[in-house]
């Protein structure tokens, strides 16, 4: 799988979350709606979110140095999951804190027309932001589900972005319900139980992210698909005669750490050992072009792993 940083997604997430921020603020004010305000928030949260990740991934294509020997690739694991924090503290949380206010103290709103607008207007942003991720993501996704993509993808980026998207979207759509019944009943309370189900979605979106990049940031191998064609490269079954363990490590969305010991023929001097290790390198790199880190060990068959 590609493992593309979907910096066009990232800086389309970022120009339609402020464009639907701005609006929402303008529209709280003018209705007083909490659904309005819990989404003003969320794509304020949503701008943070993004600058995040373009820091994230400024910070990772630092070269190494002696104190971080393997580069600075983690850093968009890192900055993902400060994310998915902010989506669950700044988001989440603070629509709860609303819709719980709304439906214990109901007052009607102001000008609901107002808000249908911009509720409309921000449904049509978003959805072109949610429309260039999934544009950017196809080609990497292939042909698995989406659902696959996002858990098992290493690249955080795209993967934040689409879930974020989604997540707004659905929660525009609930906001847009919690005015329009509030209009139809005559019943405030349905804005505040609207805030409501935007909270538990935020909530739930921000655990699945949590977990996934929780998963990247302390280190995950290289998909079954790679590490078996890596295993393969390795062994030519003549100067490797077999692989004795192999473990594989992404130490950032680009980059693949590869330890192996490898079994070798006996009676094979030194040179010969030596030029073996290198057409094993070249053979893995050929297969699998992220392995940049390697780090093979020859040993002889003894018939089992030690």
């Amino acid at each position: 799988m590609s493992h593309g940083g979907g910096g066009k997604a990232i800086v389309a997430a970022l120009g339609a979350n402020l464009a639907i921020a701005a609006a929402k603020v303008v529209g709280f004010f003018v209705t007083g709606s909490s659904s309005m305000l819990a989404e003003a928030v969320h794509s304020f949260a949503d701008s943070g979110n993004q600058v995040l990740l373009l820091v994230g991934g400024r910070r990772a294509a630092r070269d190494a140095d002696d104190r971080h020997p393997f580069g600075y690739g983690r850093e968009r694991y890192f900055y993902s999951f400060v994310v998915a924090l902010v989506l669950f503290s700044l988001g989440s949380l603070f629509a709860l804190y609303e819709g719980v206010d709304k439906v214990r103290h109901p007052h009607h709103l102001e000008t609901p027309e107002v808000a249908i607008g911009i509720l409309l207007f921000a449904i049509l942003a978003e959805s072109f932001s949610f429309r260039t991720a999934v544009s950017e993501a196809l080609p990497l996704k292939g042909s698995i589900s989406w659902a696959k993509y996002i858990r098992h993808s290493k690249s955080p980026e795209l993967p934040v972005v689409l879930l974020e998207d989604f997540a707004a979207l659905i929660g525009l759509v609930l906001a847009l319900l919690g005015v329009t019944l509030t209009l139809v009943v005559d019943d405030p309370v349905w804005d505040g139980i609207g805030t409501l189900s935007i909270g538990l979605l935020l909530g739930f979106v921000a655990i699945v992210l949590a977990v996934e990049m929780k998963g990247l940031l302390i280190g995950e191998a290289a998909s079954k698909e790679s590490v078996e064609a890596i295993r393969s490269a390795l062994a030519d079954g003549s100067s490797v005669q077999r692989v004795i363990h192999l473990k594989t490590m992404h130490l950032g969305p680009d980059e693949l750490l590869v330890a192996a010991k490898l079994a070798f023929p006996p009676g094979l001097s030194l040179p010969e050992v030596a030029r073996g290790i290198d057409e094993a390198e070249a053979r893995v790199r050929a297969v699998e072009p992220l392995a940049r880190q390697m780090y093979l060990e020859p040993d002889l068959d003894r018939g089992g792993t030690p």
